[in-house]
């Protein structure tokens, strides 16, 4: 809920009431301590409606927009971007009652026409250093190859000729396909006139940039937990791999008359929520987590359902699952997608859960360890649907395969725990009428 405080009134000259209305940071949620100003909006002097949204704060698992609580003109922003702030702290004050004030635009100085020719200026030729001046390798180089010192541009110390300028004024010839007049040894035959060939371009080296990011908050976050749950848990992942025919003609079957019905696409989520809520039941231990020296179990299935957004991975958590419908499953996840994409997914519906779900396979994973969520102490791994090989009744069939993976806390979950635990998931989803039935 914002906070909006009038700091005090003032008449103006036309008889109207100014009031200052403070913009504050909205309350945290207990497991958020603090926020950064991620961007404004508006600059100072802008004019603002009531509810327009003013600034964005980022926090360690959501951003959230504060609106303008009353309309107005934005007189001062108190907090800057980048910027740390608290529950209540004072963001910005609008004037209610002002009118955005005229701004005047100063004119630009005149730019120079796209056409036009830049101006450049060559450098002046040093003058030629006297003949007495060139060091004996100077000398030598330039009397082998018969070259005039005073058409040599010296680079050296008061205009003096370096064997490094001669070179390069050989080069500076060769290049214009006229070869530098040179006198053979008595001994040697003359040489063999043939063709110049111009020399080839000089390769230009490809620019190295390197720009620096200060990392989001969220992403911080992310980080500070995927390290903690390698440093504290005990983690192994156990694989399994599943037939997804049957789930892919059921689906077929039904996708048009379920979104007729519901309003919504039948996805595979659904499915997988599903198959894990009955696994979960079965095995409490993968539904628990460790706190200090006690197992706390949960008696429903709050499962994280891990989801890209611009700005990182987020887990919205859809509550009480063993309570929902496929429909109920599909539209929940279906709205988390929608509003991850634009940020508007609230602290409260990513904390918690007690299980995870994570689909790596709708970017093309075919194999992967997910990690865990802490403090939960699994995850189950989705990946790629892809057609292979396999054994039917001692016959080679082709089949939709899918890899499972179900990495897990060996502090609190048994070796053979997990590998049913898994093994649930695959025989549900090879024979959906189990989740039907509950067996």
């Amino acid at each position: 809920m914002l906070h909006a405080a009038h700091t005090g009134a003032d008449r103006n000259p036309t008889g109207i009431f100014r009031v200052s209305v403070e913009v504050k940071v909205p309350t945290l949620p207990e497991s958020v301590p603090d926020a950064t100003v991620l961007a404004w909006r508006k600059t100072e002097g802008d004019s603002v409606e009531q509810d327009e949204i003013l600034v964005e704060l980022e926090t360690d698992k959501v951003v959230l927009e504060v609106p303008a609580p009353q309309a107005g003109v934005l007189a001062s922003i108190v907090k800057r971007a980048g910027e740390t702030t608290l529950a209540g702290d004072v963001l910005a004050r609008i004037d209610a009652a002002g009118a955005a004030p005229g701004r005047t635009t100063q004119a630009r100085p005149e730019q120079p026409k796209a056409d036009a020719a830049p101006i450049t200026r060559e450098a002046a030729p040093q003058p030629a250093a006297a003949a007495e001046s060139l060091s004996p390798a100077v000398r030598r180089l330039v009397a082998e190859h018969a070259l005039d010192a005073g058409t040599i541009a010296g680079t050296g110390k008061g205009g003096r000729i370096t064997k490094g300028d001669v070179l390069a004024h050989l080069g500076k010839e060769d290049a214009k396909g006229v070869p530098a007049p040179s006198t053979p040894p008595p001994s040697s035959p003359p040489p063999t006139p043939s063709p110049a060939a111009p020399a080839p371009a000089a390769r230009q080296p490809t620019a190295r940039g390197v720009r620096r990011e200060p990392l989001s908050r969220l992403r911080q976050r992310i980080a500070e937990r995927l390290v903690s749950a390698q440093h504290t848990a005990a983690i192994l992942t156990t694989f399994n791999e599943v037939n997804m025919a049957p789930v892919i003609e059921l689906r077929a079957r039904h996708k048009d008359r379920f979104e007729k019905l519901h309003g919504v696409r039948l996805g595979f989520m659904s499915f997988f929520a599903t198959a894990a809520v009955a696994a979960l039941r079965r095995y409490p231990a993968v539904n628990a987590y460790i706190e200090e020296q006690e197992i706390v179990y949960h008696d429903y299935c709050d499962i994280g359902v891990a989801v890209g957004s611009p700005r990182g991975l987020v887990v919205p958590v859809l509550r009480d699952v063993q309570d929902m419908s496929f429909a109920d499953i599909e539209k929940a996840i279906n709205d988390f997608g929608e509003r991850a994409k634009s940020g508007a997914l609230t602290v409260e519906e990513m904390t918690g859960g007690t299980f995870t779900v994570s689909n790596g396979g709708v970017f093309g994973s075919l194999l992967s360890t997910p990690i865990l969520n802490p403090p939960q102490s699994a995850i189950l791994g989705m990946h790629k649907t892809e057609d292979r090989a396999v054994v039917v009744d001692r016959q080679i069939v082709v089949r939709p395969m899918m890899y499972l993976a179900l990495s897990y806390d060996h502090r609190i979950i048994d070796g053979r725990e997990a590998v049913l635990f898994l093994v649930a998931i695959k025989e549900a989803l090879e024979d959906p009428a189990r989740l039907l039935l509950g067996v």
